[in-house]
């Protein structure tokens, strides 16, 4: 990949087939604002060409953190994309501050360069028969969300969306998810509605009242498993955005390769490439 200077770029083509196209890009991109959403989380805006802005929802991008002293990651940081809009040339992340690379990630002020790769793998669908979705997620799995919720809204999609976190002021996103015209549910481990049970009634009174015809998630194993359930026994289709640790992000270094139940059959598949999104029936929880 070559990188010119600022905002401008070359794409390199044939690097990952995504949603039927061949390019991926690099490129340095501006910091317009770096700002704390919580105690835990922030959010990270870019200016970044208009070009590598051809997004699939669910689709990722691989994140160069910047070295802070004497501290270098060497690695990318793959990261799950919150917001885009390519007239104006921006995408934003949704982040926690957890190891190393995130704590340099929060060091980014505006107009600081920052370098990403993307967008990479393959992600949500929507069948045009599909009316009433459901989004469950929890903590940073709602940024994976935010952008099919966009994407539904803009189909006019009947959209729920449930939010789940540890506590109320850990909670992201409602507001976002309003804002595209969801009913919003939050449920919260601090007075116990997040628990299985009370989620497992929350959803089944949705299928009763309304009929769902698709679930999405990302976030939690117990999520993945009630899900999975539900929709079994509904016959209710659904997708999981799964998270991995990575190195290379487009498949070469099979890092990131996890089991999938396949018409019973095991197999094995590259997150970073064959997914981050898959069918929810085959991830198997972790």
């Amino acid at each position: 990949m070559t990188i010119q200077s600022g905002e401008t770029m070359r794409d390199e083509a044939s690097i990952n087939s995504v949603a039927g196209r061949a390019s991926v890009y690099e490129c340095d991109c501006t910091v317009v604002d770096n700002i704390p959403v919580n105690t835990e989380y922030r959010h990270l805006i870019l200016k970044a060409p208009k070009a590598g802005l051809d997004i699939t929802p669910g689709q990722f991008f691989h994140l160069l953190c910047p070295p802070v002293g004497d501290s270098v990651s060497y690695l990318r940081r793959p990261m799950s994309i919150y917001h885009f809009d390519k007239e104006a040339g921006r995408i934003e992340f949704l982040y926690k501050v957890h190891g190393k690379g995130t704590h340099a990630m929060a060091t980014l002020v505006s107009g600081d360069q920052f370098n990403i790769v993307g967008p990479l793998g393959k992600g949500f669908w929507i069948d045009d028969k599909w009316q009433n979705l459901v989004l469950v997620a929890r903590g940073v799995g709602l940024a994976t969300l935010a952008p099919l919720a966009r994407y539904a809204a803009v189909r006019g999609k009947k959209l729920t969306a449930i939010c789940s976190a540890r506590s109320p002021e850990v909670l992201m996103s409602q507001d976002l998810f309003h804002s595209y015209g969801a009913e919003v549910i939050c449920v919260t481990d601090h007075d116990g509605s997040s628990s299985v049970e009370n989620l497992d009634g929350i959803i089944s009174d949705l299928i009763n009242d309304q009929g769902i015809d698709s679930f999405y998630t990302c976030g939690s194993n117990r999520i993945l498993k009630l899900l999975q359930r539900i929709c079994l026994d509904h016959g209710i289709a659904g997708q999981i955005a799964l998270e991995q640790q990575m190195a290379c992000g487009i498949g070469m270094c099979f890092c990131c390769v996890r089991s999938f139940n396949v018409d019973g059959e095991i197999v094995h598949r590259r997150v970073c490439s064959e997914g981050p999104v898959f069918d929810l029936q085959e991830a198997q929880p972790w």
